[in-house]
């Protein structure tokens, strides 16, 4: 006859499911696979996330932890695994831990950090991608490397030597799309002093084997260091259609998962008789409610374009659905429930009419410093994530209210990651995870 305690475990494992399937969306916990999140677009469903942490007091901090080196990139969680990037002085490493903030293991993916712009970035800034059996880990170096969770090398290739030396000023900080069984990447560099455009590829690897499925040529007049792209690509998701958005290069475009080939493009985004030789673009574009946000950098223009847009819709009355004469420059714009967010670099945010551009509220000042983050919606708040490790915690909504401001007193450039009730921070010394 069984044990008592053989006949339980099914009854409570069914008791379990049973509850988890009552549970509303917002309280189930998220993974976090990519650097904006699960869909790519800085929301976050959880809820129970504190508004106010850190300080002086450490309030609602469980843990924090040293890092070796400092960087961009942003975690990403899967599970009770955490992982993130960090340079050792040349080493170029992969960090694993587990949630209660011990390292479970670390790999080195490339050698030869390279620092940008004084401590603005460094060969760490791309962020890992996972699917929950594998992490995948791209370097500044070119340097590119599939690993499983224990930590063990499935394959590594450099992309320079497999197409060609990286020509771009302040380092390539492209994160890869993952989706399904492929792997996405968008290589934009070239001259800065010529006229001559640069080189433009949308490349697709499959993940198992880090094999080319196909590099396909992505067109664009950019002249000067506008050919240099320090965007990554995003995957575009609803219940109809899923296609790469590639930013850069003075356009924004659209592309096939099959194949590569271009859906739409918008472009006017630097302007011919006013041409900029150094717009080069930064912020990555962001998407909901059917429509697609592209920023520009250095007071260009925010273009905002429909989902189903098709061919060039530069200026077509029918998808490109409005311009502003203000942008984000560094940070992504968000789109959460009709509006559109666009927080500037200095730390100045206004809010617009996803679909039509009407201004919800104008320019309001929040902490006036540099800006690197990306925003990122959890529970009716929006956090913006200031260089000198300062997290203003916003009202999402109409009605501009700063709820909270929250110190880490470290610098910090990398975007806040919620996951199963807690948020993780990433400063340039510490990894930190803050829950009430």
């Amino acid at each position: 006859m069984p044990h008592l305690r053989d006949l339980s475990m099914p009854v409570a494992c069914l008791l379990a499911c049973s509850f988890a399937a009552c549970l509303p969306q917002s309280l189930q916990a998220e993974n976090w696979p990519s650097w904006r999140g699960p869909t790519q677009n800085g929301i976050s469903n959880e809820a129970g996330i504190p508004v106010e942490f850190a300080g002086e007091d450490e309030k609602n901090v469980a843990w924090k932890i040293p890092l070796p080196g400092p960087a961009g990139a942003t975690p990403i969680v899967w599970g009770d695994r955490i992982f993130l990037t960090a340079p050792d002085e040349e080493k170029l490493l992969l960090l694993c831990f587990n949630r209660k903030g011990e390292e479970l293991w670390r790999v080195q993916v490339g050698e030869g950090n390279a620092t940008a712009r004084g401590d603005e970035g460094n060969s760490c800034s791309p962020s890992p991608v996972t699917d929950g059996e594998h992490v995948w880990s791209f370097m500044g170096t070119g340097d590119l490397g599939c690993y499983d969770f224990e930590g063990n090398k499935v394959w590594h290739f450099n992309l320079q030597e497999r197409y060609g030396k990286f020509d771009i000023q302040f380092g390539m900080s492209s994160t890869p799309v993952l989706d399904g069984d492929k792997l996405y990447m968008a290589i934009m560099h070239g001259s800065m002093s010529s006229g001559e455009t640069g080189y433009a590829k949308v490349i697709c690897l499959d993940k198992s084997t880090g094999k080319e499925v196909y590099a396909v040529d992505r067109k664009s007049d950019a002249t000067h260091e506008n050919t240099h792209s320090y965007a990554s690509p995003i995957l575009y998701q609803d219940a109809d259609k899923k296609y790469l958005i590639v930013h850069g290069g003075d356009y924004t475009t659209a592309h096939r998962l099959k194949d590569g080939s271009e859906i739409w493009r918008v472009g006017d985004m630097n302007p011919e008789e006013n041409y900029n030789n150094y717009l080069r673009f930064v912020a990555s574009p962001s998407y909901g409610d059917g429509v697609v946000v592209c920023p520009t950098a250095k007071n260009g223009p925010v273009v905002c374009v429909d989902a189903d847009s098709k061919g060039n819709v530069t200026h077509d009355e029918q998808y490109e659905l409005w311009r502003a004469d203000k942008t984000t420059d560094v940070p992504s714009p968000l789109v959460h429930n009709g509006l559109a967010y666009i927080c500037r670099q200095d730390g100045n945010i206004f809010c617009v009419e996803a679909r039509s551009g009407e201004e919800v509220y104008p320019l309001q000042k929040t902490h006036r410093q540099r800006h690197r983050a990306s925003p990122v919606y959890v529970d009716g708040h929006i956090l913006l994530t200031a260089r000198d490790g300062r997290i203003t915690v916003i009202k999402a909504g109409r009605d501009f209210e700063i709820v909270a401001e929250n110190e880490l007193g470290e610098d910090m450039s990398s975007s806040p990651v919620i996951s199963d009730g807690v948020m993780y921070l990433r400063s340039f010394n510490h990894l930190w995870a803050i829950k009430k």
